[in-house]
């Protein structure tokens, strides 16, 4: 993905493309290998392309603290170096140099010659001027009629015809027993129960008198 820090960089080269080879130098009127490289570091990063220029001894660090990776990636800007020269390959892969025929110019042989045994790669999406992502779209509001998340570890609901009796409330104290009063031996068996209450007696049954004789007559 090639954004708008591309064109920039290449809009800098083109500036001062055909400026002639200069040891050292750091301005509009021309620059050397390290030069070059430093100012397309510069403006990638969001520093000043002047007065901020490295050299290939130090190149190494300089890069680290623009925020450059080691190695190279499609689609970055990659610089590669050598003891003594550099160049710079731009995220579209037009190459751009200084020192390799002339001055400053597009072309050369870029970051991937043989020659170098360093490569250090600063990502795209950290270009500065590189289009930012997409906002993520915002999350859905929550519905209040929605049934709540199932959670994994609560307890499962008792089922509806069980009822819950886990709780018994304890039986009330029995009366201390009398000490004067000898307890009762226990056979084992179920205590008698308790007798009914006091009934009156029956009333004797009524006998029918005995039938009287009629009296003798007399003559």
């Amino acid at each position: 993905m090639i954004g708008i820090a591309t064109a920039t960089l290449m809009t800098l080269v083109n500036q001062v493309s055909g400026t002639p080879y200069i040891s050292g130098g750091d301005s509009p009127h021309g620059t050397d290998c390290s030069g070059l490289a430093s100012w397309v570091a510069n403006a990638a990063t969001g520093r000043p392309v002047y007065g901020d220029r490295f050299h290939t001894a130090d190149e190494e660090s300089a890069l680290l603290a623009r925020g450059f990776r080691y190695g190279t990636a499609p689609g970055a800007l990659v610089i590669g170096w050598n003891g003594g020269h550099t160049a710079v390959t731009l995220p579209d892969g037009t190459p751009v140099s200084s020192g390799e025929g002339g001055g400053v110019r597009v072309g050369g042989g870029g970051a991937f010659q043989k020659q170098f045994t360093h490569h250090m790669y600063l990502p795209v999406d950290a270009l500065e001027g590189e289009p930012a992502p997409e906002d993520a779209p915002a999350p859905p509001e929550p519905d209040p009629f929605a049934p709540p998340p199932f959670d994994p570890f609560a307890p499962p609901p008792p089922p509806a015809d069980v009822i819950d009796a886990s709780f018994v409330p304890p039986a009330p104290e029995a009366p201390a027993p009398d000490p004067g009063t000898a307890p009762a031996p226990d056979f084992g068996m179920a205590p008698a129960p308790a007798a009914p209450e006091d009934l009156p007696a029956p009333a004797p049954d009524l006998v029918p008198a005995p039938e009287l004789a009629p009296p003798p007559t007399t003559i």
